[in-house]
């Protein structure tokens, strides 16, 4: 039930980043309500996700998901830069987060 948790909460901070940027390019209620729900709700799922999981790894994970996640939809939707340096950088992430969870 945790993972569930820590997996909608990664979801919920990916939102709220694409929320953060279009509010950046343009300030209208839409992407200010997306960028306030996503990180309201990602806060409120990861603290939930505690009562199931350790906080070491649980924040872990959240945090790997949703700052690789905002990478990839900000290449796809924004045009951010696509290279190998970047995405080798994604892929040391999810090593990293794998790492911790299969040693935990």
């Amino acid at each position: 039930m945790g993972w569930i948790f820590v997996f909608l909460a990664a979801a919920s901070e990916i939102a709220g980043t694409l929320g953060l940027k279009m509010y950046s390019q343009e300030k209208t209620w839409k992407s200010g309500a997306l960028y306030l729900a996503g990180f309201g709700a990602s806060f409120a799922l990861l603290y939930t996700s505690f009562h199931y999981l350790q906080m070491s790894i649980a924040y872990a994970v959240w945090i790997g998901i949703g700052t690789a996640g905002a990478v990839v939809f900000n290449m796809v939707f924004f045009g951010e830069p696509k290279n190998l340096m970047r995405f080798v950088s994604l892929g040391l992430i999810v090593v990293g987060v794998t790492g911790l969870k299969a040693l935990s």
